[in-house]
């Protein structure tokens, strides 16, 4: 860590940190520091003892330096004595935008996204103090997703950093879910939907009110993955070449992923109203985009007949089956996919430039009269 003798000097010279933040320590008071962010907020900052127990002071030049040594020495004092309580832990509703805030600093969009989503839908724990929710509290929120394997896993995943972070804020001892244990991985799927079965799906679909139906209807279509359809803005559709292009901030591998559509998708998207810059809006202000997956997908499965249990995932493997069995050639599928790994990787990877957009548009044109077909003999 960073130590060094603060000084008015020195620290107007600090300069910010590329990411997240660092913390300069002050050579001649052992535990007062100056932490600075991202975005050149200054900040004093006081540890005290082998916890390492930390207290913000205030912002600097609010408080000057002469300031934030004296609170700091009355602090430690205070500490040391015993004559000072630990702050008090706040309500899990003020917690949580304060815990994105500084998520935000250190990660991509997407991710503070994904963690606001998680924590806003599957831990309301509202105005409870974070000091008087326990483990069980944590158990049975993450007991109702056991039929979601990997939702269960990224629920766990995020609550654990939530904790943690809450624990180095100095508003809890310990995480009170430190000891448990993380659930089981989902096994590795294979499931690939029979004809009948995508036919049935698609045909429900098409009469499923909007989001969900056309979103649905899209993942069959595109093969792309449940977070990037949910998440399509209007400014990455190109419909007058058909083409749609995801930037990297947003892809899950980071890289940008541009591929064409075909009459049927060009149809759905055709329908769908315009209400913002999401095709699928979320219903609340803490989301963005569409995120009722639980519930819209029960619903939607209760109208089918002929369909085997199945995830939305499945979907994006029977499309890549099927472009397999129309002899779409397997580095043309990889692409349409957004693959990072495969036939054309590695060194191939960067020194093939070739976009094969024309053959992506034969392959859904291909894959598009393939379903055409199916859907006429129903």
């Amino acid at each position: 860590m960073p130590t060094c003798h603060l000084s008015d000097t020195v620290i107007r010279n600090f300069p910010a940190p590329d990411a997240g933040q660092v913390t300069h320590w002050d050579a001649g008071m052992p535990g007062f520091g100056l932490r600075i962010s991202q975005g050149s907020s200054k900040t004093f900052v006081v540890v005290h003892g082998v916890e390492r127990r930390r207290f913000t002071l205030g912002k600097y030049p609010t408080i000057s330096l002469k300031q934030a040594r004296d609170e700091a020495k009355k602090l430690q004092a205070g500490l040391t004595l015993g004559l000072i309580e630990r702050k008090p832990s706040p309500m899990y509703t003020d917690a949580l935008p304060l815990f994105l805030d500084a998520s935000a600093l250190k990660n991509r969009a997407r991710t503070v996204t994904d963690y606001r989503r998680l924590l806003s839908l599957h831990f309301p724990f509202g105005r409870k103090r974070l000091n008087e929710i326990s483990r069980a509290d944590i158990q049975a929120k993450l007991n109702r997703l056991k039929d979601t394997p990997s939702e269960q896993r990224h629920a766990f995943v995020i609550a654990k950093i939530f904790f943690n972070w809450a624990v180095r804020e100095e508003y809890l001892d310990a995480s009170p879910i430190m000891s448990m244990q993380a659930p089981s991985r989902a096994i590795a799927r294979e499931r690939v939907l029979l004809s009948s079965e995508v036919v049935e799906i698609l045909d429900k679909a098409s009469t499923t009110p909007w989001p969900y139906g056309p979103i649905v209807e899209l993942l069959a279509l595109t093969g792309q993955r449940r977070g990037e359809i949910a998440g399509l803005r209007w400014a990455w559709i190109n419909q007058a070449e058909r083409l749609i292009t995801l930037p990297g901030s947003f892809t899950k591998n980071r890289r940008t992923h541009a591929f064409p559509y075909g009459d049927m998708v060009h149809s759905i998207l055709s329908s769908l109203p315009e209400t913002g810059e999401y095709l699928f809006p979320g219903r609340t202000a803490l989301a963005t985009n569409f995120n009722g997956w639980g519930k819209c997908k029960e619903n939607f499965d209760q109208t089918l007949d002929g369909v085997e249990p199945y995830v939305l995932h499945d979907l994006r493997r029977t499309f890549s089956s099927t472009m397999a069995q129309i002899g779409t050639p397997i580095h043309v599928t990889e692409k349409l996919l957004n693959h990072v790994s495969g036939t054309i990787s590695g060194v191939a990877a960067i020194y093939n430039r070739h976009s094969y957009l024309g053959e992506m548009r034969a392959a859904i044109a291909a894959y598009d009269l393939h379903l055409g077909e199916l859907l006429k003999g129903r």
